[in-house]
């Protein structure tokens, strides 16, 4: 027979996405994890970059007509998808799984909100994530559109890193998700005065595929276009 707080812990109460912005420990272990990519040389994985993930993700489940409760769970996977670089790079989505499963649960979300959000963390990065639900769907599309120069900490690195000339590049970066057409396009400015779009693709292309398994899972067809140009 469960117990009273096991089945509390079972139907839990609604978390949104403010609740989740507001928890001190979410926050510093953001605030960390950013400080330590930094110490790596990494583009800023801060506060900025999830909290627009959160946002675009919410905005993808939306337009497509998902439900407010389902939006919600991907714009909390969003938030909280890179948490796990603050113990390691490798395997960092994995990880950040493994503490939201922890402080979403010490927030008394309802287990199968949690697993659902769990999942989609888990499985966001390129290079071993899957698509597994229309949430870590739009998890994927969301981190991997996320393309401009406000991420780059240092300028000097600009000529040295790829990354983050790429990024410094990117003047603009917009994802347009028309349910009508069927399309997902990503929509990028590149100032082809610091970098080519060539370089993009050399640093980018496996987050393209991800992308477009992503909006497969979800029935639509990923587009890629850049300084006006269709190159997918």
């Amino acid at each position: 027979m469960a117990t009273t707080n096991s089945v509390n812990t079972l139907k839990g109460h609604s978390v949104t996405i403010e609740d989740v912005k507001k928890n001190e420990k979410i926050k510093k272990v953001i605030e960390k994890s950013d400080k330590f990519l930094e110490v790596m040389g990494y583009t800023e994985h801060g506060n900025r970059h999830c909290s627009l993930a959160a946002h675009i993700s919410q905005n993808i489940m939306l337009r497509l007509g998902k439900s407010e409760h389902r939006a919600q769970l991907a714009a909390i996977a969003a938030y909280m998808h890179d948490m796990g670089n603050v113990v390691n790079r490798d395997f960092h989505a994995q990880v950040a799984g493994v503490m939201a499963y922890q402080l979403l649960s010490e927030m008394e979300m309802p287990q199968e909100d949690i697993l659902e959000v769990v999942a989609a963390i888990g499985n966001h990065d390129e290079k071993d994530g899957h698509p597994v639900s229309d949430i870590g769907a739009a998890v994927i599309l969301a981190d991997k559109s996320d393309v401009h120069r406000s991420r780059v900490r240092n300028l000097d690195t600009i000529k040295q890193d790829i990354h983050d000339r790429v990024n410094y590049a990117a003047t603009s970066s917009f994802l347009r998700v028309e349910e009508e057409k069927k399309t997902i396009a990503l929509e990028i400015t590149i100032d082809t005065t610091i970098s080519s779009v060539m370089e993009y693709f050399e640093i980018f292309l496996s987050r393209m595929i991800v992308c477009r398994r992503a909006a497969e899972f979800l029935g639509m067809r990923f587009e890629l276009e850049i300084n006006g140009s269709k190159l997918l």
